[in-house]
């Protein structure tokens, strides 16, 4: 279907098309909050394991949290075009889901910059869904990491959004 709407302006190519990252300057820095959420399905077996603290690689649910926590941190060094942040928050849970033999992970992220941290919760839910997969993979080769999303955001020139479920 053809529409008369002109085509957004894409921020990370430059007039001849080649990728730049994004000049900031500028922009106001406001305070940004980002919340995204993910899940591990592990199967009965390896979820009766990690609820009995007896996956042999440790605690998956700590090791996850914390891992978690460092992927926020590093997002610009994973995400080529994404901007270092200076974070003033990460909260990261990480439970277990009985109904789903499942590991679910939410995580909230704050910062106060000219740029959202999206990239940060998204990435702190990634990295704890790939730490949970790769302690329980010896025993859940099937285990999979699924519905890793943003839930909400504040701040910016686009404004708030939260994901309607």
């Amino acid at each position: 279907m053809l529409t008369t709407e002109p085509a957004p302006s894409l921020k990370h190519l430059d007039d001849p098309g080649r990728v730049q990252m994004v000049d900031l300057m500028g922009r106001h820095e406001t305070s940004r909050t980002a919340v995204a959420a993910g899940r591990v399905l592990l199967g009965k077996a390896a979820y009766d394991l990690v609820k009995a603290g007896r996956i042999r690689k440790g605690d998956v649910l700590t090791t996850a949290q914390l891992a978690g926590i460092l992927g926020a941190k590093h997002t610009s060094q994973l995400v080529p075009l994404c901007h270092s942040v200076s974070l003033r928050g990460i909260d990261l849970d990480v439970e277990l889901a009985e109904d789903a033999h499942a590991v679910d992970i939410r995580a909230f992220v704050k910062a106060v910059g000219p740029i959202g941290v999206e990239m940060e919760a998204l990435t702190a839910v990634s990295v704890a869904a790939l730490t949970v997969y790769d302690m329980c993979k010896s025993v859940a080769k099937d285990a999979t990491i699924t519905d890793v999303r943003l839930l909400a955001k504040t701040g910016g020139q686009s404004g708030d959004y939260r994901r309607e479920e």
